[in-house]
């Protein structure tokens, strides 16, 4: 197995310059996990990572963010206790944004910045994923960017995301899929949000 199939992401992306005004880059997280690039078949992208260390995905212990992500693949009918579990199912997790948010909204500049500079790179260390899901306003938008860049359209069209989840989209070899934020302490009380979230990660993975 060559160094490029089995590796940590954070050392294979980086941000060379940290151009964005809107972000903590005293939190800035590119995945530090061992991962076996042959193995994954789907990315799920959110949104940023926690103010908190102790919250991202992959933190020790039991972050809130990985608990509301294995919450939503539990939901999805996966059976999954841990992320650990959720790379077993050959699903990497990651964000569109690599550095904390400093406020709830984070700038089109800031997206286009860190789509062109780690998302687009890191996607591109997984030769085998056809399957990209969206988690949220943010991802939809750097993957906008990307294709734009790469092929002059959008992928995603602008609209509810109730109203065009549901639609086939397509960019290069990926199915992208439209979906909600999977994480923050709105997943857990909005009802509606994490059904569709479940039936988006359920299609996602279905398909081959």
């Amino acid at each position: 197995m060559s160094e490029r199939d089995k590796m940590r992401p954070c050392k294979f992306v980086k941000c060379p310059d940290f151009p964005c005004q809107d972000i903590n880059k005293n939190r800035y997280v590119v995945p530090d996990i061992e991962v076996d690039a042959e193995k994954i078949r789907a990315i799920m992208i959110s949104e940023a990572p926690s103010p908190e260390v102790s919250d991202d995905f992959y933190a020790q212990g039991k972050p809130f963010y990985a608990q509301t992500t294995v919450q939503a693949f539990n939901g999805a009918g996966l059976g999954v206790s841990s992320m650990e579990d959720v790379l077993t199912q050959g699903v990497y997790v990651t964000t569109a944004i690599k550095c904390a948010k400093t406020a709830y909204a984070i700038t089109p500049k800031t997206i286009e910045n860190c789509s062109f500079r780690i998302l687009e790179k890191e996607i591109d260390l997984f030769p085998k994923v056809k399957t990209l899901l969206l988690m949220g306003d943010t991802a939809i938008k750097a993957m906008n960017y990307t294709a734009q860049r790469n092929t002059g359209k959008r992928i995603v069209p602008s609209g509810s995301t109730y109203k065009i989840r549901k639609n086939t989209y397509l960019y290069k070899q990926f199915r992208v899929f439209p979906s909600y934020l999977q994480t923050g302490k709105s997943y857990l009380i909005e009802k509606s949000k994490r059904k569709m979230i479940a039936e988006d990660i359920k299609t996602a993975l279905a398909h081959p």
